[in-house]
């Protein structure tokens, strides 16, 4: 409008912790284990499509994938533990998209992704991402937690959930917390579980 000053976009969000991230160049300063675990509890994997009383949220599959990736690798040191569980934080911020549709949107949202990763990392004195081999370890936990996610929860048949995540080897559904929980309870144990690892690390 004529006359008026131009509102540049707003591209930060306000946390309860007080913090204010900016999504486009996010600190490590402004990331905090509190905003973490209370984002993740709340975002809904499977965009909500999911049986059971609770959402299946982003911080219990964080910790099914972190068991998992302990389970494939159990001389794994806590530094890559913690990278495991914290592989999907930058969801804290931007929400889970389904990769579908992460497909469709592109490298914008891997940018900022990316970016999130990063501060996060940092944050926690890890690397800012992990390494190739590394990351391809955490994929195949995280497929596996898919793969009992989609045929547990969220209608997909055996054979639909092996095409698309692959046959899960050594490691059965009774291993890991697949039953949805209410938020504050995968709140306290994401939280629980990451103050784990960094005694394990030696920095709690």
């Amino acid at each position: 409008m004529t006359g008026t000053t131009p509102v540049s976009a707003r591209a930060w969000q306000r946390m309860l912790s007080g913090r204010r991230l900016d999504l486009l160049d996010p600190s490590p300063m402004d990331v905090e284990l509190s905003d973490i675990a209370h984002g993740l509890a709340r975002v809904a994997r499977w965009n909500g499509q999911t049986h059971g009383e609770h959402a299946f949220s982003v911080a219990q599959h964080s910790l099914a994938v972190e068991r998992i990736f302990r389970l494939q690798n159990p001389d794994c040191p806590a530094e890559a533990c913690q990278m495991a569980l914290l592989h999907d934080a930058p969801e804290y911020v931007i929400g889970d998209m389904i990769s579908p549709f992460k497909a469709v949107v592109g490298g914008g949202y891997r940018s900022v992704e990316q970016r999130l990763e990063a501060a996060i990392h940092l944050r926690f004195s890890l690397p800012p991402h992990p390494t190739a081999s590394l990351k391809a370890l955490i994929k195949k936990a995280d497929a596996i937690s898919a793969y009992f996610e989609a045929t547990r929860l969220a209608g997909f048949s055996e054979a639909e959930a092996r095409k698309f995540f692959g046959q899960p080897r050594g490691v059965t559904a009774d291993m890991i917390p697949i039953r949805p929980m209410a938020t504050a309870e995968a709140e306290t144990l994401f939280r629980a579980r990451f103050t784990e690892i960094e005694a394990w690390r030696g920095k709690g």
